[in-house]
This record gives structure tokens, sequence and C-alpha cells, in this order.
């Protein structure tokens, strides 16, 4: 197999809504809006996202929707300055930056959907 690319779906109440969230604090762009789905890029080796309208055409109403809550994470580099720009640019910010025990510094952000993101960047331990 030669994957060349892949995408997150998330299935959300108002796409429009998140899809300005990603674009306005994320660094995504529009790639397509059609009725009930928008796909977005980035030019960087981000997983694209499409956004999913959770009601409409092509979703099943014999079978609502089970509540999931899923975490799209993205590895960044200077994370403690993304966090200040983040929080100069109103973004929800739901968890600010920690560190784990393993070395990783976090921290979570909540779109108006309630998509939970969350941005890591690894820190070597000192002597490692």
């Amino acid at each position: 197999m030669n994957i060349i690319g892949s995408a997150v779906v998330l299935t959300v109440d108002d796409p429009a809504l998140s899809s300005r969230f990603f674009v306005s604090h994320l660094g995504f762009r529009e790639v397509l809006v059609a009725q009930g789905i928008t796909h977005l890029a980035r030019d960087d080796a981000a997983t694209d996202i499409v956004l999913r309208s959770s009601v409409g055409p092509g979703i099943s109403q014999r079978h609502p929707p089970t509540q999931v809550r899923a975490v799209v994470s993205f590895t960044v580099t200077g994370i403690h300055a993304e966090y200040e720009r983040l929080r100069r640019e109103g973004a929800r910010i739901t968890l600010p930056p920690r560190m784990e025990p393993w070395g990783e510094w976090g921290l979570q952000l909540t779109d108006p959907n309630g998509v939970v993101i969350q941005l890591v960047e690894w820190i070597p331990p000192a002597g490692a």
C-alpha cells in the first residue's frame, strides 16, 4: 500500500463554524465547500480535515450518530509562542500548556462545535 494523503472526517452541527476556527487559528484553507461538506488543507504535512454536517444528505436518520469524542492532534514547534498567539486571537483554549512526565508539552483548544484540537511539542528531557 502506498498512502499518498490522509484526512480526518469530523461530523459537526455547523461545518462553517468549525471551518472558520480551523482557518482563522490553525492556518488551514478551504479546498472545497459543497452541500454539507467542507474540505480543509494546509501546505505542510498536516492531515486534511473534512467537516461533514450532522444533518442533511448522506446522514442516516434511522440511526442517530453516536456521540464520539474525537481529538485532533498536531505536533508543532514553538508551542509557547503558539499559545500566546492563540490567546491573543481569542481562541477557546480549554487546557493551557503543560508539561507531561514523558517530556511532551501539550495544550488543547475547542472549536465552536466542540471539536478538541491538541497541540503537542516533544521536548527531550535534560541529558537525553
